[in-house]
């Protein structure tokens, strides 16, 4: 049975399954954030240094506009989990965190909760404690567009993420393997669903082909959701060790990488025949601070989702732990744009950004010009002139 697939009955054990495999996914988690730190792609991105270039953080504004939304800050709680009684003491923590500082805030799979209603507690938590909050909800592909109306309904939501997650179904023992039926399912769930539909990976990334084919479809909100952070296969792999497929670690992208190489119709304006169309890539997977926030901007992303570190304090130090985080986040942030001379993060895309490592590699292999990158501010400096 697909992880997203409704049971046809749902027995005391499929419950008692369920239940086992999100608190699993929770403790593997939190497990992989307390390792330490470890490189990735967005040590692998720099800002080439202007000292006489930036501006007085008083005049920064965080705020951004993301299609018919505005949102206070340019980063927020991704989905992580709920369903059974330690998630949604985990969801409720973070409602009360994003209620204090006015993040967005998606919730986990909400699937459990569509097959039982005992297990939807652990997601309408997240509206009690944040009645006036901007909430998403949350579902996988394999599920229906009435599925995605009830979600969105049981949670009063804002808007509905849809998670693709073939890597993890192709190595969790409960998955599905049979991903020939997921794209237009997602087709017919964006024609049908009441609120705007965010896709996005968990962990593995949003190529060029897969962000043109979501356009194609008529999807306006994406996150690339790359590899860095918390990592689904290995999560997989602990639950399942005799059916290992470790041979896929490191499979997929990272967020940086998706955003370098996104297609124009992610990046620019469109004029469609009933005007103009701006669709909106976000960015998750790994993000450990506010500069990798700012990377993610300055690469593209129109914000940025924050899941990992998020969990791990919330787990550690409780909400209030949470909004000390976020509010020392904002601060710094505001700090950061206003060393490279940005008062709002769309004027982020025009600063001068070099390209090492692995990052860099991939750029020059799909054909980026990363020396475009590094003059980008020569540019904006020229255009100014004219």
């Amino acid at each position: 049975m697909s992880s997203e697939t409704p049971a046809s009955v749902e027995t005391p054990e499929t419950k008692a399954s369920r239940a086992s495999r999100k608190d699993d996914h929770v403790r593997l988690a939190s497990a992989q954030q307390t390792e330490g730190p470890r490189r990735t792609d967005f040590d692998d991105l720099e800002f080439v240094h202007h000292a006489l270039s930036g501006t007085n953080p008083e005049l920064v504004d965080l705020s951004v506009e993301l299609g018919e939304w505005t949102w206070p800050t340019p980063f927020y709680v991704n989905g992580m989990t709920g369903g059974t009684e330690t998630t949604a003491k985990i969801n409720r923590d973070l409602a009360i965190a994003a209620a204090e500082t006015g993040l967005p805030m998606a919730c986990g799979s909400m699937s459990v909760a569509l097959d039982d209603a005992e297990a939807a507690k652990g997601f309408t938590v997240i509206r009690e404690e944040n009645p006036d909050g901007f909430v998403m909800g949350n579902l996988g592909a394999g599920r229906s567009a009435d599925d995605a109306r009830r979600a969105v309904e049981l949670l009063n939501a804002d808007a509905l993420q849809l998670h693709i997650n073939p890597v993890q179904e192709t190595a969790m023992p409960e998955g599905t393997r049979d991903f020939s039926t997921w794209l237009s399912g997602l087709e017919d769930i964006v024609a049908a669903c009441p609120v705007p539909v965010l896709v996005k990976e968990v962990g593995f990334g949003l190529s060029r082909r897969t962000l043109t084919l979501l356009a194609d479809i008529g999807v306006q909100y994406a996150d690339v959701s790359g590899a860095g952070g918390t990592d689904f296969l290995r999560i997989e792999n602990d639950r399942s060790p005799a059916d290992d497929f470790s041979m896929l670690t490191g499979f997929g992208q990272s967020a940086l990488a998706c955003l370098l190489d996104a297609p124009p119709e992610w990046t620019t304006e469109t004029t469609m025949d009933d005007g103009v169309s701006n669709r909106v890539l976000l960015a998750s997977g790994g993000v450990r601070n506010p500069y990798d926030v700012v990377k993610a901007l300055a690469c593209g992303a129109r914000a940025v989702g924050v899941a990992g570190t998020f969990l791990q304090t919330v787990l550690d130090h409780g909400p209030d732990g949470l909004v000390d985080l976020v509010r020392t986040w904002q601060t710094q942030t505001s700090a950061l744009f206003a060393l490279l001379g940005a008062q709002r993060s769309t004027d982020l895309t025009a600063t001068d950004l070099l390209t090492r490592g692995r990052l860099g590699e991939f750029a020059r292999l799909r054909g980026i010009d990363v020396t475009a990158l590094s003059h980008r501010s020569d540019v904006l400096s020229r255009r100014n002139q004219l």
